[in-house]
């Protein structure tokens, strides 16, 4: 095989998995808290555009990834107002949170669609980003792809072992319980769906400023629906959701590199690979219905009201 085919698969592959590992960590933490946020896809569109718009208008990508996290918390927030403060459905409520950022990111981009704005600059290392083969795999990306690894190590920590963790995982578990003994339920589930909700803005803000730095409609291409299976997927656990993320994302870069590699297979069937890879371990995963039980948060979808 040639290697430089394979540096850039495995490249490639690492910034596929950035947007999902990004949107999957915050929908974690969020049903970690006993929330079910479906509407994952119609905040990674919502941050996409409004991450684009700023980014255009302003010529600063920071501002440009702010905007998307602050859209993305935006959208959250009205989820977390009806499903924890009206009581809605959680299911319902995602859903019709996606089809609302549907067709709020088209009305958004509609003035958008053509124009482009120059990549996350992949950042250098002084030596190490010069060492044959392991220098372009490990030390020439864009600074969110880092990031992203940052932030599967700090939620897993913050789980793991911090009293924030310890107050979230209790209230997934069982918030009557934790209410009982002085935790604060709603504020808490508030505060993990705003985190999930800004997470997946920034994973849809990584789609246009970095992956394919322009905006087209519908642009996710249902990499929120990806990052929600992702999580089960990894039965509940940060490290799980890398590992998955980089499985999606090599699967989603095959389509591109197929060729290459010498594979003679239709380009649809190749496009259809991600899907049909999150079915398959999906079905695989739910056979045991014991691993589900043992790992996942007891409260997910139920709604709970503080008497």
């Amino acid at each position: 095989m040639n290697p430089e085919l394979l540096i850039a698969f495995l490249a490639s592959t690492a910034g596929a998995a950035t947007p999902l590992i990004m949107a999957s960590m915050g929908e974690l933490v969020t049903e970690r808290s006993g929330v079910l946020n479906l509407g994952i896809e119609g905040m990674m569109l919502v941050g996409a555009v409004v991450g684009f718009a700023v980014t255009l208008g302003t010529g600063q990508v920071t501002l440009g990834l702010l905007a998307a996290m602050l859209a993305g918390l935006g959208m959250a927030l009205i989820f977390a107002f009806l499903v924890l403060t009206l009581q809605t459905n959680q299911v319902a409520t995602g859903l019709a949170l996606t089809l609302f950022g549907i067709g709020l990111s088209a009305f958004l981009g509609r003035g958008l669609v053509g124009q482009t704005v120059d990549p996350l600059p992949h950042l250098h290392f002084p030596l190490l980003s010069d060492i044959p083969f392991v220098g372009p795999l490990l030390f020439r990306f864009d600074s969110m792809v880092y990031a992203s690894l940052l932030l599967v190590a700090a939620v897993a920590w913050m789980l793991a072992r911090s009293r924030l963790g310890l107050m979230i995982r209790a209230v997934g578990e069982s918030p009557d319980s934790a209410h009982a003994i002085g935790f604060h339920v709603i504020g808490l589930r508030y505060g993990t769906v705003m985190f999930g909700g800004a997470m997946a803005g920034l994973g849809g803000a990584y789609l246009s400023l970095a992956l394919t730095p322009m905006w087209v409609e519908g642009m996710t291409a249902g990499r929120g629906w990806i990052a929600l299976a992702q999580v089960v997927f990894a039965t509940w656990k940060p490290r799980g959701v890398m590992l998955g993320a980089y499985l999606f994302g090599g699967v989603t870069v095959l389509q591109f590199h197929g060729q290459g590699f010498g594979l003679a297979v239709p380009s649809e069937f190749l496009s259809m690979l991600p899907y049909l890879a999150t079915i398959v371990v999906l079905v695989i995963i739910c056979r045991n219905p014991q691993t589900i039980l043992l790992n996942k948060p007891m409260s997910l979808g139920q709604n709970f009201r503080a008497d």
